[in-house]
């Protein structure tokens, strides 16, 4: 047996065991890498702790502390309170609300990953509260990253024209855009039907029901911290640290989409200055922290980098481009940017698989800019899976459900979206030539 397919079949052995038993997953990728990297591919500890995904680890540490932060001084609540507001009460319109926020975001230049940092807390705070699905809200954030993510100022928008210009393919940014704004909307409308979002429109809470809800999911444990968050929280009030926590919400931002700042750094840094501001309200804060998610996912993705540099990754690239006929290397080339970017990142990925529709995009019967918008869409629309940043930010601010129940529902989802959005994307795009 090759190398290559044994690696493969560990992983699998590992997602079987991690869903059956109440194992760690990601102390099962870490003892994984370490023994296929050293015994196969005779990888040495330094190579292995290459793999080590540090950047993701701080953008899930980083922004988990400061929404921490937020959650706990009654900030992320306030902004619950005024967005159901904004829509009356309307309960089945907060989705939508994020989605939008999401797109907004990455429309105007956010990473796809920042974006969903940036909303994913609020929204699962609001799921948890309101009585949504947290999948279904989850994937709503995660479909309107990836409706904004190729804008022609977005990185993934700027990815994708920038590989097609130094190959020499054909390129049309305004149209990859509305192709993706368009298909990902349309999907994410069918989630929200289909994951009951229609009952929800009929669903309204009054002002004294929401101050209702947020006194009694604050339950603090000391009486008299008690009858003080519930006062405030029943007041609503905009207080001088409310607001400054606010204002770092908006820094990171602004960072993020201005500046290009590391999302993870420049999150600890803002929640640095929001607990020097009130050192006495930060006891208990990083136990909040989802460490349990976070050695899950850093774990697994150090065994991606031992797939990858073992030529695993590349072995079953290999396997699914070995055709000649255009539309099946089309098909080839979205699947082969779904499913590894299920697993590793997607702006990385989308440099592999648009330069294998090389051919395909140069074949006068096929449509270049169709074929492109199949292969971003498919690269991009699997983020929802556990193993990628976004799905890995949505199992870490999951409220009020079985952390490793929620794993397993957004690994079969993203399990459905990897079979058969690539075929959809294709079949649209490049089958029907829409538009």
């Amino acid at each position: 047996m090759s190398p290559e397919l044994f690696s493969i079949i560990v992983l699998v052995v590992m997602f079987v065991v991690g869903t059956a038993l109440p194992i760690n997953l990601g102390v099962m990728g870490f003892v994984a890498a370490f023994l296929v990297g050293t015994l196969l591919g005779g990888l040495s500890a330094e190579d292995i702790f290459g793999g080590f995904p540090a950047n993701l680890f701080v953008l899930l540490a980083g922004v988990t502390y400061l929404f921490a932060i937020a959650l706990k001084n009654g900030t992320v609540d306030l902004l619950m309170h005024w967005g159901l507001r904004l829509v009356r009460g309307n309960v089945g319109l907060v989705p939508w609300i994020m989605f939008s926020l999401t797109t907004m975001l990455c429309g105007v230049g956010a990473l796809s990953a920042a974006g969903v940092a940036v909303v994913a807390p609020i929204a699962l705070r609001s799921a948890a509260r309101y009585g949504i699905s947290p999948l279904m809200m989850g994937i709503l954030v995660v479909q309107g990253a990836t409706a904004g993510s190729y804008s022609p100022i977005s990185p993934f928008g700027v990815i994708t024209n920038g590989v097609l210009a130094s190959e020499g393919l054909p390129q049309s940014p305004g149209l990859l855009f509305a192709n993706s704004l368009v298909f990902n909307t349309v999907v994410a409308a069918l989630v929200f039907v289909a994951f009951g979002g229609l009952r929800l429109l009929g669903k309204r809470i009054s002002p004294e029901e929401l101050e209702g809800r947020v006194a009694a999911d604050a339950a603090p444990t000391d009486e008299e911290d008690r009858a003080g968050d519930e006062a405030d929280e029943d007041e609503g009030k905009l207080t001088p640290y409310r607001g400054a926590t606010l204002v770092g919400i908006a820094l990171l931002v602004v960072l993020a989409l201005g500046f290009g700042a590391d999302v993870g750094f420049a999150a600890f840094t803002i929640a640095l200055a929001l607990a020097l501001m009130a050192p006495g309200e930060q006891a208990g804060t990083l136990r909040e922290l989802p460490w349990p998610v976070i050695l899950l996912v850093a774990g697994l993705l150090t065994y991606v980098g031992v797939l990858d540099q073992i030529g695993t990754i590349d072995y079953v690239e290999a396997l699914i481009s070995s055709t000649a006929n255009p539309l099946v290397a089309a098909l080839a080339a979205s699947y082969v940017g779904g499913v590894i970017s299920a697993f590793a990142s997607t702006a990385g990925i989308l440099g592999v698989a648009l330069p294998l529709a090389g051919s395909v995009l140069q074949d006068p019967s096929i449509p270049a800019i169709g074929a492109v918008s199949a292969v971003a869409i498919a690269s991009a629309i699997v983020d929802v899976s556990p193993f990628s940043t976004n799905g890995a930010l949505l199992l870490a601010n999951a409220q009020n459900v079985d952390a490793r129940k929620f794993f397993r529902q957004l690994l079969l989802w993203a399990a459905i979206v990897t079979l058969v959005m690539p075929l959809l994307a294709w079949f649209v795009f490049v089958v029907l030539a829409i538009p």
